[in-house]
């Protein structure tokens, strides 16, 4: 009995370490400006990887390669030009994280290719999105299935964000300061496939 309830003990204290664990935080440098972003201790998976790529200096000169004013920013091929690691990273849906402005999710192969809706082991993007209201937004949880909390209703209403996407993408992180240099990247000039004519480039770093 008293065995049981000291591994019983154990494992509560061990899961609430887990739950307060501090969240990672990562700054993205650009020539517009930092986004620093904190990274889900709810997506293990993705933020283990994400940081793992940081080190390794996967992202140093890496470009924002497609680019789409009012919806998002994606990077995450290396500076000598190759699109990912070759592997992908198991889907980690978390009802709790939604596209809003800001988020940090990974991108991903279409579903008739990829049907469990694992992420690329490096490509990632940043939502810019536009600002929804309640109806719109009623019309799209009819159509995906998601019910929204009020707070996430009004996320997307004062916010905004891309919430079409939810369900379909690992959001993994969120952006704590500097939404306004996703605006200045959103804005610059694209060509075709969505890729910026001048080259914008990033470097992560972890904050310790």
């Amino acid at each position: 009995m008293k065995q049981s309830l000291f591994i019983l003990l154990f494992f509560t204290v061990f899961s609430l370490s887990a739950q307060n664990k501090a969240e990672t935080v990562v700054v993205i440098k650009t020539e517009f400006g930092n986004i620093t972003a904190k990274l889900y201790n709810d997506t293990p998976k993705h933020r283990d990887n994400f940081i793992k790529l940081v080190k390794q200096g996967w992202y140093d000169k890496s470009p924002f390669h497609r680019v789409i004013n009012n919806f998002m920013i994606q990077g995450g091929g290396n500076a000598a030009g190759k699109s990912d690691p070759g592997y992908q990273v198991d889907a980690e849906f978390n009802s709790k994280y939604i596209h809003k402005k800001g988020a940090l999710a990974a991108a991903r192969m279409p579903d008739q290719v990829n049907p469990e809706k694992k992420s690329s082991g490096s490509q990632f993007y940043l939502v810019q999105g536009q600002k929804f209201d309640e109806r719109t937004l009623q019309m799209m949880s009819a159509r995906n299935g998601i019910k929204y909390t009020p707070q996430q209703m009004r996320a997307y209403a004062e916010v905004g964000g891309t919430p079409h996407l939810d369900g379909g993408y690992t959001v993994f992180g969120e952006v704590i300061d500097g939404l306004e240099v996703i605006d200045k990247i959103a804005a610059v000039k694209t060509g075709a496939g969505d890729k910026p004519v001048k080259d914008v480039t990033m470097t992560i770093e972890i904050l310790e």
